[in-house]
């Protein structure tokens, strides 16, 4: 008899047991079971699904409902998301996360001005949230508002100094701030065997900020093999998208041998996820004969450091030749306040030494090594002093060494 009792007796309380194991499930455990499902797996209808049963149990369970809000929002569910939002703004919700989230919301749907008023409203209950300075100043910047954005973006850094995602974009902000920009630089350039007069080179630019980019003129005098030479330039940088600007620059000079007698350059930039950059483009110089060469690069802010590697390939009838540099820097504040170290090999078309790539030199082995300090005071005067070594074979098998040193000052007013 207890052979089919006992049987009996555990069909009949498997249901209690399934119902008491089901009640130790409790919000927290839906809500991270719904977080786990929505980052790992990325399957947002379920995650939207264990959110629910987890309000369920916890009605006022502030955090849910904005997670679940943001999950709407990630599914394109942009009227249940702003519905949630509007009930929790009613019932006077305060956290940081809810702002965020809801700003984000407005943002990414182009409401810019709802989501500046959020991140404004947020701010005032947090004044040192970074996730909302840091979101103001990508709105402000997408808005073309250039000043706010800056304000906004150098705020965060005195908070946090390594934040790299504001470090690149207080680098963006900067090219449009100051609607005019005065620049007038020196270059010294040693030789100990290649050539047996030194060079000058000085620069006079003018930069002039618009509401699609900002346009530089430059003009650029020189002294190079006891002789003299005037080069004019123009450069500009329009912005194409939040991700991509263009690099276009063009330059002429009626002494050939001491400057090209044209040259022209484009680069397509693109502002990567993760504070990464990338470049691809293209630099010309025509002296008697074009010389092509085509550079891409890549960047990434860590912190308060920028990487940046960069090549430039010439191609040729025998080969191609290559150029490499990489570039670290220090920032110590704001976009312009940084110390940088350099090392590569190859000439560049940058470089006041690009007369040299119009002989058979550039194919040759030349090493380099540099380091520069910027710094600005009161942030409308920036100063520059920068150093390069070169050892370069400018016939085979012989080589020479060169110091390149270039002191620069901007007035941005």
């Amino acid at each position: 008899m207890k052979k089919v009792i006992y049987p009996l007796l555990s069909l009949a309380l498997l249901p209690l047991f399934s119902m008491a194991q089901e009640a130790k499930i409790t919000a927290d455990d839906l809500f991270a079971k719904a977080r786990k499902v929505a980052f790992d797996s990325k399957d947002y209808p379920q995650a939207i699904q264990l959110s629910k049963q987890a309000l369920l149990q916890a009605p006022d369970y502030t955090d849910i409902s904005i997670f679940l809000g943001r999950l709407y929002t990630w599914s394109d569910k942009i009227d249940s998301a702003r519905t949630l939002f509007h009930e929790l703004d009613k019932s006077n919700t305060k956290d940081e996360d809810f702002f965020l989230a809801y700003a984000a919301l407005e943002y990414w749907n182009d409401q810019t001005e709802k989501a500046t008023q959020l991140t404004d409203r947020g701010l005032n209950y947090h004044p040192q949230s970074q996730d909302l300075l840091l979101l103001k100043a990508k709105i402000n910047y997408s808005e073309n508002h250039y000043e706010v954005a800056e304000n906004t973006v150098h705020q965060l850094l005195k908070i946090d100094p390594k934040n790299a995602e504001a470090r690149s974009l207080a680098k963006n902000i900067e090219e449009y701030t100051a609607k005019n920009a005065i620049g007038l630089t020196y270059n010294f350039v040693y030789f100990d065997k290649q050539f047996d007069h030194n060079w000058h080179i000085v620069g006079l630019s003018y930069k002039r900020a618009t509401s699609i980019g900002s346009v530089i003129f430059r003009t650029n005098y020189a002294n190079k093999f006891a002789a003299n030479g005037i080069q004019f330039e123009m450069e500009a940088y329009p912005r194409l998208s939040k991700i991509f600007y263009l690099y276009v620059g063009a330059g002429y000079s009626n002494n050939v041998g001491i400057f090209a007698k044209y040259r022209t350059g484009v680069s397509l930039y693109a502002n990567l996820p993760n504070s990464f950059e990338g470049e691809v483009g293209y630099r010309q110089l025509y002296f008697s004969d074009n010389i092509w060469m085509y550079t891409a690069s890549v960047g990434k802010y860590y912190e308060n450091f920028w990487f940046n590697l960069r090549t430039y390939l010439t191609p040729g009838e025998k080969n191609i030749s290559q150029s490499y540099t990489g570039t670290v820097r220090y920032y110590t504040k704001g976009a312009n306040d940084y110390l940088g170290f350099s090392a590569g090999t190859g000439l560049s078309p940058e470089e006041n030494r690009n007369n040299l790539l119009n002989n058979a030199s550039y194919k040759l082995k030349t090493f380099k090594v540099g380091a520069e300090y910027n710094f600005s005071v009161r942030q409308n005067n920036l100063f520059s002093i920068s150093g390069t070594y070169y050892n370069q074979e400018f016939r085979p098998k012989e080589k020479g060494n060169q110091l390149d040193v270039i002191l620069g000052y901007i007035r941005k007013f």
